[in-house]
């Protein structure tokens, strides 16, 4: 019985070990710590065009993960225009100011899109301050990408 149980030991430290080896493309894989930042300067544009709060904070979330990226501190330009339902979160009853604002203070540019604000009847005076207007948010994508700026729709 006791050679048994010696034998199953065996069996499974030898299994447990191999199943942690990995072959030389998951070890490079492993190893992969992303991009090099070459470039003296990025310049990427936030799309917010929905109103549901989940996706509001993913994208304030996403833009300031690139904005903490060290890869990236210092190198990124960026901009976050809002047109549609992401509107919502440049309303002054909105929850998001300080959000907004914070990144204002690290220098993003935020926008709103004046076609949504005539579609919806909603007025200047009904958004933040702070927020910069663009004629069309899709024109101001067009326009960014034209000059090479990524754009990001989370």
């Amino acid at each position: 019985m006791k050679q048994m149980v010696l034998v199953v030991g065996c069996l499974m430290l030898s299994w447990a070990a191999s199943a942690q080896q990995l072959t030389k493309k998951e070890e490079k894989n492993r190893s992969f710590a992303g991009a090099v930042a070459r470039q003296q300067q990025y310049r990427v544009i936030y799309q917010m065009d929905s109103g549901d709060p989940r996706i509001i904070e993913k994208v304030l979330r996403n833009l300031n993960n690139a904005l903490n990226d060290p890869r990236l501190k210092g190198k990124l330009q960026a901009e976050l225009v809002a047109f549609s339902g992401g509107t919502d979160a440049f309303l002054k009853e909105s929850k998001y100011k300080d959000a907004l604002k914070q990144l204002v203070d690290k220098g993003v540019i935020v926008a709103q899109c004046a076609n949504t604000l005539k579609e919806r009847k909603i007025d200047r005076e009904q958004i933040y301050d702070f927020i910069g207007l663009v004629p069309s948010g899709n024109g101001e994508l067009i326009l960014r990408q034209a000059e090479g700026w990524s754009v990001i729709k989370p």
